[in-house]
């Protein structure tokens, strides 16, 4: 029986790990296109992308684990720069550039770090107590 709560523990913690790990590589992906520009005048750039989460059953462990859901699109509105010289710039000289606020992203991605490492302190707090047990049951 404790076996069981161990593993259940175990999947609860790995499918936190795996959807921490998903949201830190959208949160990658838009820093790393914050700056980018469409390829044509008045195209729209990079948006930027919301991880979203969802709750899954695990009948293999009879346990609530979490999931990286659908990613949705952030439609506020983009930012413009008055670049007349630029190859994207429109018939006013504005150029479309990205929606991503690097600030939100990078307090995002330390979210999810930190996220990250309380799975992983569950999962060896769990194997730790899992070794105890088994070592008492040695004795």
């Amino acid at each position: 029986m404790a076996s069981l709560d161990f593993m259940k523990t175990m999947a609860i913690a790995a499918s936190g790990l795996r959807a921490q790990a998903g949201r830190m590589r959208i949160i990658s992906e838009n820093i790393a296109n914050a700056d980018s520009t469409p390829s044509r005048p008045g195209a729209d750039p990079y948006r930027r992308k919301i991880p979203t989460f969802k709750a899954e059953f695990d009948r293999a462990v009879d346990a609530q684990i979490v999931e990286l859901g659908k990613t949705q699109p952030d439609t506020s509105a983009f930012r413009m720069k008055y670049e007349p010289g630029h190859p994207a710039a429109d018939q006013n000289g504005n150029v479309k550039y990205p929606n991503v606020n690097s600030l939100v992203e990078m307090t995002d991605m330390r979210e999810a770090q930190r996220s990250y490492e309380a799975n992983i302190n569950v999962i060896s707090a769990t194997r730790r107590m899992l070794q105890r047990t088994i070592d008492i049951l040695k004795a």
